[in-house]
C-alpha cells in the first residue's frame, strides 16, 4: 500500500506525505484479521501512522449464498453492465449493501431497482421536468419572484440534503447517503403531483406559477444530479448537460435558485435508464459468462479412461514446507516399492508436523514437474470447499492399489 505511493524509509516521496497516513483503509471483512493485526504491526514497527480509520466492507450474497465457483451462483460485473449498464451496477451494489450487513442479490432485485429508483424516481422525473419546460415555454426557464410555502418545503430540503449526504458519508454509510438523495428526488415527485404543472398551463394567468414549479423542479434535480457524481458519475454529468448548466461543484449547492434566467433545456432528453423485463433479464442473464457448478458431473468416462489413473495407497514419512511457495508443502511418501516425493498446495490447511504418518492416496503415474524449483513425483488426493482442504486417508498396507 505505502511503497505504491512512494513510500521510502530514507527518502518518501511527497505522493506519499500527501497521502498517508490513509483517511480510510478500505478492505473485505473476510481478510480484517491481517489489515487490524498484522498490517498494523509492520507500520508501528517501522514507526509510520496508522491508517486513520479501516473499514471492513461486508459481502454481496447471491440468493442470501456466499458467491461461489462450486455452487455456480458466481455474477461478473461485466455480465451485469451488459444487461443494465455501469451507473446501474454502480447503484445496485452502493445502495444495496447495508453498513453492517450483508448485501444480497437477486435478478428480481435487480430489476425492482433500476425499474423504481433509476428508470422512475430519476430518470422519469428529469425526462418530464424537461419535456414540460420546453413544451410550455419552448425550453427557456426565469427564476421565480414569490416562493410559497409548498416551494419553501422542496427548496428546504434540497439545501439541508447536501449536509445530510455528507454526514453519512463521513460515517461510511454510503447506502444511507444515497438514500438521503432519493429522498429529495421522491420529493420532487411529490411536487409535481401537489402542483399540478399540467392544470396551470391551461391558464395564461397561471403561467408566472408554472413557471416557478419548473424552475424550482430544475433547480433540485440540478442539487440531486451533483449529488449523485460520486455514485453515478456518467449520469450525473447528462443530467447537467440536459439542464444546460455547468454548476456542478459542492458549494454551488449553498443557495437555491443559481440557475441563472434564460437558461435553455436541451429540446429532446435521452431517457436516463431503461426500465427491464425480469424475463429478458434472466434469459440475457443465462447467456453471458455461465459458471458451470463444481459439483456438476463432467463429461463422462468408460473403466478404461479410470484404470489409466494409477492410485496407490502410501505413508508420509517427511513434510516441510516449501522454501518458495507459502501455499506448498513437500512430503516423503513410501508407496510400497519406492519412496516419492510430491508437493502439494495444502499449506493452508495443514502444518507440516500434522501430515507425518498419514496414510494417503497417491496418483503414482502422473508425468514428474517442478513447482516452484521441486521436483514433484505425483499428487496425493484431498477434497476441497470453500474453507479448508482435506486430504483423503486409507488404512491399508502401503502399495495397496485402489481400483
Amino acid at each position: 500500500y505505502i511503497t505504491g505511493i512512494g513510500y521510502d524509509v530514507d527518502h518518501p516521496s511527497e505522493k506519499f506525505k500527501k497521502y498517508w497516513p490513509a483517511d480510510v483503509h478500505l478492505i473485505g471483512k473476510d481478510i480484517l484479521r491481517f489489515h487490524t493485526i498484522y498490517w498494523p504491526i509492520m507500520l508501528m514497527s517501522l514507526d509510520l501512522p496508522l491508517p486513520k480509520q479501516v473499514f471492513g466492507h461486508p459481502w454481496l450474497l447471491m440468493n442470501g449464498s456466499k458467491m461461489s465457483k462450486s455452487l455456480g451462483n458466481v455474477i461478473y460485473a461485466d455480465d451485469l453492465v451488459k444487461i443494465m449498464g455501469v451507473d446501474a451496477v454502480r447503484f445496485f451494489v452502493l445502495h444495496e449493501m447495508p453498513f453492517a450487513q450483508d448485501g444480497n442479490i437477486t435478478w428480481e432485485l435487480v430489476v425492482e431497482r433500476v425499474n423504481t429508483d433509476l428508470a422512475n424516481t430519476l430518470g422519469n422525473l428529469v425526462s418530464r421536468t424537461i419535456a414540460m419546460v420546453n413544451k410550455y415555454f419552448n425550453g427557456v426557464i426565469e427564476k421565480p419572484r414569490e416562493v410559497t410555502d409548498l416551494d419553501q418545503e422542496l427548496i428546504s430540503l434540497a439545501l439541508k440534503t447536501p449536509k445530510l449526504v455528507s454526514e453519512k458519508m463521513e460515517e461510511l454509510r454510503v447506502a444511507d447517503s444515497i438514500d438521503q438523495i432519493l429522498e429529495l428526488l421522491r420529493r420532487c415527485n411529490k411536487y409535481i403531483d401537489e402542483t399540478e404543472p399540467w392544470k396551470l398551463a391551461k391558464d395564461e394567468a397561471s403561467k408566472p406559477r408554472l413557471n416557478a414549479v419548473l424552475y424550482n423542479l430544475l433547480e433540485a434535480i440540478r442539487f440531486s444530479a451533483v449529488l449523485l457524481r460520486p455514485y453515478l458519475p456518467a449520469s450525473s454529468e447528462k443530467i447537467l448537460h440536459d439542464l444546460n448548466t455547468d454548476l456542478d461543484s459542492l458549494d454551488s449547492l449553498k443557495e437555491f435558485g443559481q440557475l441563472p434566467s434564460g437558461t435553455k433545456v436541451v429540446e429532446k432528453v435521452e431517457p436516463l435508464f431503461q426500465r427491464l423485463d425480469l424475463n429478458e433479464v434472466i434469459k440475457q442473464a443465462e447467456s453471458l459468462s455461465p459458471v458451470k457448478p463444481l459439483n456438476q458431473h463432467q463429461s463422462e468416462i468408460n473403466i478404461d479412461d479410470f484404470s489409466k489413473v494409477e492410485l496407490r495407497v502410501g505413508t508420509i514419512l517427511e513434510c516441510v514446507k516449501h522454501p518458495k511457495a507459502e501455499k506448498l508443502l513437500i512430503e516423503k511418501i513410501d508407496i510400497g516399492n519406492e519412496v516419492r516425493q510430491i508437493v502439494s498446495g495444502i499449506a493452508e490447511s495443514y502444518k507440516p508436523e500434522e501430515l507425518v504418518s498419514k496414510k494417503v492416496i497417491v496418483v503414482c503415474n502422473l508425468k514428474p514437474v517442478e513447482l516452484r524449483g521441486v521436483k514433484s513425483e505425483g499428487m496425493i488426493l484431498a477434497g476441497k470447499n470453500d474453507k479448508e482442504i482435506k486430504v483423503l486417508t486409507l488404512d491399508l498396507p502401503n502399495g495397496t492399489k485402489i481400483s
